[in-house]
This record gives structure tokens, sequence and C-alpha cells, in this order.
């Protein structure tokens, strides 16, 4: 295990969630933190709470420009990057013919290219260290959850691009692993069961263990002990690590029969909810997409 004592670590998605958590737990144990979120409120307030140890940079990891920006305060502060943990991640609510397209096409940008921009950003940094890359995937890189396609294919987007960035960095001295998650009980999770009865019904009917929630705390040591062992791969519950095994037993006819049941149920519960509620996304993400314009205008 390596020490994360003085390591400086990015996280991007810091404001909330599991990324302010992890942020927390890193720096109770004596790391550095360069600290990135596109909603600026919680952000500024996290930093303030960690006081010296912390940097923070409102960063949207849509824009290259603004990753640069978050890992040039970073290095001007404490000197470089060793641990990136590509963290920021959102979802959308809806079929494929029924999700807001712009919603659609925006986790995309953020679950995955903007892990791209995170680590094209830090890499120069993370060679000359010899550091180390988590990015977070998800369980919906291995199985797919109807009504969330946006979620499920950004997600096998982020695991295959952190494995392509490990064959290319691996002979540089940098290690890159992917997290995969079943629920965590994030603001993501609860904004989803909030808004939507048919979600809450998915989770109901997915086999166990797919549609249990866990706390953030599971997530976070996991994460801690990523950084520290440089791992491959994180898993949470570590009975996702057996799924990712029997992935492709899950696309079967076989495997996808006990969710087809009841797709003709909840997937037009789902579109009718959304419907309703004017937006194929949380309201704390329409916030922060209308604080955005407001900005730019």
């Amino acid at each position: 295990m390596v020490s994360v004592r003085n390591k400086v670590v990015l996280i991007t998605g810091a404001g909330r969630g599991i990324g302010e958590a992890t942020a927390r737990a890193l720096a109770a144990k004596g790391a550095k933190l360069v600290l990135t979120d596109v909603d600026e409120a919680p952000l500024t307030a996290l930093v303030a709470d960690l006081g010296d140890v912390a940097v923070g940079v409102r960063a949207d990891v849509r824009d290259l420009a603004d990753m640069q920006a978050a890992v040039d305060a970073g290095i001007a502060r404490f000197g470089g990057i060793d641990v990136v943990l590509a963290n920021a991640g959102i979802s959308s609510y809806g079929s494929v013919l029924n999700v807001d397209p712009e919603t659609f096409k925006r986790v995309i940008d953020i679950n995955t290219t903007g892990v791209f921009h995170t680590v094209r950003a830090a890499l120069p940094s993370l060679i000359e260290r010899k550091g180390y890359v988590l990015v977070v995937s998800s369980l919906a890189a291995f199985t797919a959850c109807p009504g969330l396609a946006s979620y499920n294919a950004s997600k096998a987007g982020a695991e295959h691009f952190a494995n392509a960035l490990r064959l290319e960095v691996k002979y540089q001295g940098v290690d890159v692993g992917s997290a995969h998650m079943a629920w965590i009980d994030t603001p993501l999770v609860q904004d989803a069961k909030s808004d939507l009865t048919a979600f809450q019904d998915l989770l109901a009917v997915l086999p166990w263990p797919l549609g249990r929630t866990l706390p953030v705390e599971a997530c976070v040591d996991a994460f801690v002990r990523a950084v520290e062992r440089r791992s491959r791969r994180v898993y949470v519950p570590g009975i996702v690590g057996g799924i990712g095994w029997v992935r492709s037993v899950l696309t079967t006819r076989l495997g996808e029969a006990t969710t087809l049941r009841h797709v003709p149920r909840i997937l037009p519960k789902m579109d009718a909810e959304v419907k309703a509620l004017g937006r194929s996304e949380s309201a704390r993400n329409r916030a922060v997409v209308e604080g955005q314009s407001t900005r730019s205008a």
C-alpha cells in the first residue's frame, strides 16, 4: 500500500456525494486536494471547511480549458498531481424514444468525454510523478437498465477508456483503475427516487444485488483503498466483480428475461412521469444547467 499523505489528488464532481465524502476521507489521511465541480456553492463550502489542504476550482468537465485551469491551479499550489479521481457524473430519465436529446447528450459529455478532459489535462503531471488514475464507471457498464440508456452507454465508455489508457501509460509508471458500483445513496440516486416512482419500481424488480442501494461510506472506503493500493478494479459491493466476469451472459435472452418481464409496465410509467415533470433529469441538474446559461449570457 502507498500512503496518501502529501499526495496531491484531483477530484471532479467534488461538491457533493461520493466526491465530497472521498475528499474528506483523503484529507483526514493527509492528502492535498484539487477539487472541482460545476456547482460552485457546495464546492466553496467544502474547500472552506477543509482549509489549506484543498484548492477549489469551479470547472465544467465538458470543457478541456476548464480542466486545464484546474490542473494548473493545483500544480501552482501543490507542485503537481499524483492521483486523479474522475468522479463527475449525471444521469437522465426516460426511454430512448422519449428522453430529451440535449439531456442525453449532456450525460455522455460529462460521464465519458469529461473523463477524457480530466485525464488529458492532468496526464503530463501524472507521468512525471508516476501517478494513479481512478475512473468512476459503474455496474451499469456490465448490465443495462431500461430508461437509463445514456447512463449505461456513458459508463461503459468510461470503463473502456480506462482500459485503453492503462495500456498507453503503464510503461510510463502510471497505473489506471476503474470503479464499478451498484446503486449508491448519492444525490443522483436520491433525486431519481424522489422524482420517479417508476425508478423505485425498477429497483424493486432487479435481481439481487442489482436493486440494492448502499451507503456512500461503503464507496468512499473502497475508493480510498484503491488509491492506496493503485487498484486495477474497484467493486462496490464485492459481488459486482463476479457480475463483471459474467457480463456477456447478462445480454443473452436468458440474462435479460427477468427485466424484460417488467419493462411493459415500468417503462411507460417512467415516460409518463418524466413527461409530467417536464424534464429528463433531476431538478438539481436542471438548476445547474440554467445557472451556467445565465453565467454565459
